[in-house]
């Protein structure tokens, strides 16, 4: 009897042990569980940058095809693709043996009629100092005075009436040729002005035999080589103008408001990746191209170092004025999922989520544009560790 009762005590003992194990279980299975410790930082309210984001593409600030002004044979081409030329420098030589000797020629000719005349190069003209019309003037004189003479002797009675005539009559005369004499080397002189525009002619068609450079830039492409014969008007080589460099940008119509002359523009091109090329708008269309509903908008882009080529894409954001201060956060506050940006707002001892809207970035921070208010308090970077609700502890705060 003794050994059943020892046995049914153990057994309840058993019992009573197992059910305090079990219930030790559940109370460690419901216990809390620790806060996420998080750094937070304030959300920062700043003026900022604005930019308008547009595209476009490079263009060179000047570009010429050079032509021929004269045909002839090619005999010199100092330049190749890519030269750098300054103003004037010569691009291409045509053979000046054909205007050379028009040269010559006109130049006598000139020479010719200013002997006649009795000009030089330092005298101005005055018809009554050529030769000719001095010589008229002098046999005038001699038969006026001739005439005076016999007058006073007809008074005399010294000669006849016929005489007295013949003497005047040949002062009419000298008087005419004196007359003519002038209107000749009028003429002359006006023979002698053409004779000059044919050498000034001739010296252009000289010099046009020499193909110099419009302006200072580089050669893109050189179109004749030593030997070719060119006409007038054919492309000899074409010359670009690098620095500065134009941009052209297309602009929105919803936009056009946003654009005026002046303002800085950032530019970046898939050349050269993370790097920035300053600029500044020039020009501003005063009508949308009617094809595209946008507005043509001209930058300025300096260029010493010609590391921008025409032709290439260009992505612009043109700056804009100040506006309201923004509302700025660490780019590690926004968490972004299937196209969704949301922060944390830590409050008291837990965090709330806020879906947010973003704009600029800046530097290290970025701006939202709704979601979240000056003051509020978020979480650094939650790297998908946090949700809606979730007790926190502040580790560290930055500013």
């Amino acid at each position: 009897m003794r050994n059943i009762l020892a046995t049914g005590l153990v057994a309840a003992l058993a019992v009573t042990a197992a059910g305090c194990s079990a219930g030790n279980t559940t109370v460690k299975a419901e216990a809390k569980p620790e806060p996420v410790a998080i750094d937070v930082t304030a959300v920062e309210s700043r003026p900022i940058d604005r930019f308008l984001r547009v595209t476009g593409s490079l263009v060179a600030d000047e570009q010429a095809e050079v032509g021929a002004e004269a045909p002839g044979r090619v005999i010199a081409t100092p330049v190749e693709r890519g030269s750098r030329v300054s103003q004037g420098d010569v691009l291409a030589r045509i053979s000046a043996t054909e205007t050379s000797a028009q040269l010559l020629e006109a130049e006598a000719n000139a020479g010719q009629i200013e002997a006649r005349l009795g000009l030089s190069d330092d005298r101005r003209f005055d018809p009554k100092r050529v030769p000719d019309v001095m010589n008229a003037k002098a046999s005038l004189d001699w038969a006026e005075a001739e005439f005076g003479r016999i007058k006073s002797l007809l008074d005399q009675k010294v000669v006849s009436q016929s005489e007295y005539d013949q003497r005047r009559s040949q002062v009419d005369a000298a008087r005419q040729q004196y007359q003519m004499a002038q209107n000749v080397a009028e003429q002359s002189f006006r023979s002698l002005q053409a004779a000059r525009a044919r050498i000034d002619l001739a010296r252009k068609a000289q010099a046009d035999t020499t193909i110099r450079a419009p302006f200072s830039g580089l050669v893109a492409e050189r179109l004749v080589s030593i030997g070719d014969y060119v006409t007038r008007g054919a492309h000899v080589a074409t010359v670009v103008r690098v620095d500065p460099m134009r941009v052209e940008l297309t602009v929105p119509e919803q936009a056009v408001s946003l654009v005026r002359a002046g303002q800085p523009v950032k530019l970046t091109v898939d050349a050269y990746p993370g790097e920035t090329f300053a600029a500044r708008v020039r020009f501003v269309s005063p009508s949308l191209r009617a094809d595209q509903r946008a507005l043509t908008v001209e930058a300025v882009a300096p260029n010493q170092d010609a590391r921008l080529k025409p032709g290439l894409f260009a992505t612009a954001l043109i700056q804009q004025p100040a506006s309201a201060p923004a509302l700025l956060v660490p780019a590690t506050a926004i968490e972004t999922v299937t196209g969704t940006s949301r922060v944390y707002i830590v409050t008291g001892s837990k965090v709330e989520e806020r879906i947010v809207t973003v704009g600029e970035t800046v530097g290290q921070k970025v701006e939202v544009t709704s979601g979240i208010a000056r003051g509020d308090v978020v979480a650094a970077a939650p790297k998908g560790h946090l949700a809606d609700g979730v007790e926190v502890r502040v580790r560290q705060s930055f500013d």
